[in-house]
């Protein structure tokens, strides 16, 4: 890390602020009161930011009478007025007729040096006509001197209330950076207790031109009412910003990073706008686009490489067929085969009837392009909105999850043939996926896109990204088509009629086989609870079981009145219905769990983060960088099989590398800054950093032992520049 060596303002004659802004008044007579600030040499005062009101608040004073002050443009507030040496308000007292009034002054005020002192409020007594005082000075220990407020709010945390003992600038604001690859640059803020930075004041940029600076992936900050600048959002703990350096194809160099940033002591003074440039050294590289396609490019062997053309490279002809190819290929996840083997009995039960196969393969895919869309549009929407997600963000929403669980409950009840939903209930339940009619087909097919969203297939990536790039109608182009690729199979057995001939003749069998795909949808929720516990805690998950339970309750009252023809009766389901929705409710309002180590299953894993990350680079270690989530069951898929494997953690050792894993289970605007780096739209998202700085190297979507064997081998044995 480098920091720049700057030189603090010396503080130690600054003054107290009753010695800077000495304050006397005069009561003598009724009508006005005289309010004179002695303002010491190398100091002065703001106009607007002189107040005064009464204490008593049924009192209204009118407005102050203040001169003109001195014309200046200043760094904290622009164009101002000031005041040196002295200075006399004049308050009307219109309509006062007692002894004495009570007033609540305001004033804020700065040294030379560079040093704001906070607003200040003093609540000050004031004797009138009737009772006239000399004019004193404040601060000087007296019986009836006012109470002394430094600072317009406090936030809780510990610090001075006396100017003198506020640290030099790079004390309380340490600022460092790193170039942590051709295309990325980590800046942190190291912050001292009792101090905050303001993150809407501070800027950077970087010479020379031909490289820029894209927005700071900013971590989440603090609202705090600011007695300098009201609401704002602030920092008071140390910080990590990554950002993101756009150029074209450039030998190793040096850049200059410029930042400037503002932070005050809590309840003390604030500091003057702080500059800072840093020289940092760039290793050679292309760009983000430029690393990702160079890395594709690169590469030989068996899938060394994920199978994708490369987002910035590829035309829509490319994106589409890649998208109509992985959306073929989900039909082969484990997510998908349980929704898949219902819709294949429904078309069994056809027998010879073309006509039905026609028409159901239509309708499955109709919902599922309608779903496709949808979900598409919710994403780009989303995003230029400025949200960074990605494919499977609803996963993260933890009230969908709890929702999904009731459908998976709902679903394998009926299947398992214990509900059996009316005709009142038509394109819920059974209607959804067991029926015969459009309605059946329809939903089998939202449903099939529901449950499909936390996959991740070869070739959807490629695809994916470059649609999250282009236009709308580009982008909605590709989700269509990855909805079609998932839709092919049952449009062939539609229209194909040898196809339609080999599916099995319906019989009894086809009772027994419905029954038994219902476990694999109770699976499906105990999964769904597993993520749902992840994210929240097991308050969550258990609300959610309790809401089960009511669900149950009410299909069962359900159908036990629908047989009886009770509407009355019936109602009571409604009842339970929408307490079983509460919990759902609840869960959407809990706080996602804190999931560092605990989420890490592997032992040879650390958490990931851009410091650490930056940290192994620089000791020249290769760097093995897993994003997933719990929600991800291709994820789930490769750690089990590959990740988790005492092969892998040879080949780590053996390369002498690191493994950093990623949770994206919830929302995180690290880990999605991590993912826009690589123009990655979701997880999993696997990168192999090589030990000597080179381009990273990016693996498929499904892993096998040797595709990451060969990748830290290499990362490991490339020769340096």
């Amino acid at each position: 890390m480098l920091h720049y060596p700057a030189h603090a303002a010396d503080e130690s004659d600054l003054l107290p602020v009753d010695q800077a802004f000495a304050v006397s008044t005069d009561g003598s007579t009724q009508a006005a009161l005289k309010i004179r600030f002695a303002i010491a040499d190398g100091y002065y005062l703001y106009r607007h930011r002189f107040a005064v009101a009464a204490v008593d608040k049924s009192q209204s004073l009118p407005a102050l009478s203040i001169p003109d002050g001195t014309k200046k443009v200043d760094e904290f507030f622009g164009a101002v007025e000031t005041y040196r040496q002295s200075v006399e308000l004049n308050q009307a007292l219109t309509g006062v007729t007692a002894d004495s009034i009570d007033i609540e002054l305001r004033f804020q005020g700065c040294a030379d040096i560079g040093i704001c002192y906070p607003p200040q409020k003093r609540q000050l007594t004031i004797a009138l006509a009737s009772a006239p005082a000399a004019a004193s000075p404040l601060g000087l220990p007296s019986a009836t001197a006012p109470s002394l407020s430094f600072g317009a709010t406090t936030s809780g945390l510990p610090g001075s209330t006396d100017p003198q003992n506020a640290l030099p600038e790079d004390q309380a604001f340490l600022f460092e950076a790193i170039a942590t690859s051709s295309d990325s640059v980590l800046a942190r803020f190291t912050i001292a207790p009792g101090y905050y930075l303001y993150r809407d004041k501070t800027k950077f940029s970087v010479e020379p031109s031909e490289y820029r600076l894209q927005a700071p992936q900013w971590p989440a900050a603090k609202p705090h009412e600011d007695g300098h600048f009201g609401q704002v959002m602030v920092y008071f703990e140390s910080i990590e910003v990554p950002i993101a350096l756009e150029h074209s194809e450039k030998p190793s160099q040096d850049i200059q990073l410029k930042v400037e940033y503002q932070g005050c002591k809590d309840q003390g003074i604030c500091y003057p706008i702080m500059r800072r440039t840093l020289s940092l050294s760039v290793p050679a590289g292309m760009g983000a686009t430029a690393v990702i396609n160079s890395a594709m490019n690169a590469s030989s062997g068996a899938g060394a490489i994920d199978p994708v053309v490369p987002a910035a490279t590829m035309g829509l002809a490319a994106a589409l067929l890649a998208a109509l190819l992985g959306g073929l290929v989900l039909n082969l996840m484990p997510c998908v085969l349980p929704i898949l083997s219902l819709k294949a009995m429904s078309l069994a039960k056809s027998g010879q009837s073309s006509a039905y196969a026609r028409r159901n393969a239509l309708w499955y895919t109709a919902g599922v392009l309608v779903s496709f869309a949808v979900l598409g549009l919710a994403i780009l929407s989303l995003r230029a909105g400025g949200a960074a997600l990605g494919w499977g963000f609803q996963l993260q929403q933890p009230a969908f999850v709890g929702l999904l669980v009731y459908v998976m409950l709902a679903l394998g009840l009926s299947m398992s043939g214990l509900i059996a939903f009316g005709s009142g209930m038509s394109g819920v339940g059974q209607s959804l996926t067991e029926g015969e009619g459009a309605k059946s087909a329809f939903f089998t097919g939202v449903l099939a896109c529901i449950v499909a969203s936390p996959c991740t297939a070869p070739f959807m990536g490629g695809a994916l990204a470059y649609a999250i790039a282009q236009p709308a109608a580009i982008a909605l182009s590709i989700f269509l088509t990855l909805g079609l690729g998932l839709a092919l199979p049952f449009l062939l057995i539609g229209f194909v009629p040898a196809l339609a001939r080999s599916l099995p003749r319906p019989g009894a069998w086809m009772e027994t086989f419905k029954q038994a795909l219902a476990f694999p949808m109770y699976l499906t929720g105990v999964w769904l609870l597993w993520v749902l516990g992840n994210q929240i805690g097991i308050d969550g998950a258990g609300a959610v079981l309790a809401g089960c339970v009511l669900l149950a309750m009410s299909l069962w009252w359900w159908e036990r009145q629908r047989e009886a023809g009770t509407f009355k009766r019936g109602a009571f389901a409604l009842v339970l219905l929408i307490l079983a929705l509460l919990p759902l409710y609840f869960v959407g309002g809990l706080n996602a769990t804190a999931r560092s180590g605990a989420s890490l299953i592997d032992s040879h894993a650390e958490v990931f983060s851009d410091s650490r990350l930056a940290a192994l680079q620089l000791e020249g270690r290769p760097v093995f960088v897993n994003m997933t989530a719990d929600w991800c069951a291709t994820c789930k898929v490769n750690e089990r099989l590959v990740l988790s494997t005492d092969t892998f953690k040879a080949a780590l050792a053996k390369a002498n590398a690191s493994y950093l894993k990623g949770d994206w289970t919830n929302e995180d605007p690290v880990i999605s800054a991590f993912l826009d780096r690589f123009h990655a739209v979701g997880v999993p998202l696997y990168v192999v950093f090589p030990a000597n700085g080179d381009q990273p190297q990016i693996l498929p979507a499904l892993l096998t032992s040797s595709i990451v064997t060969d990748a830290l081998a290499n990362a490991s044995a490339k020769p340096a520049r």
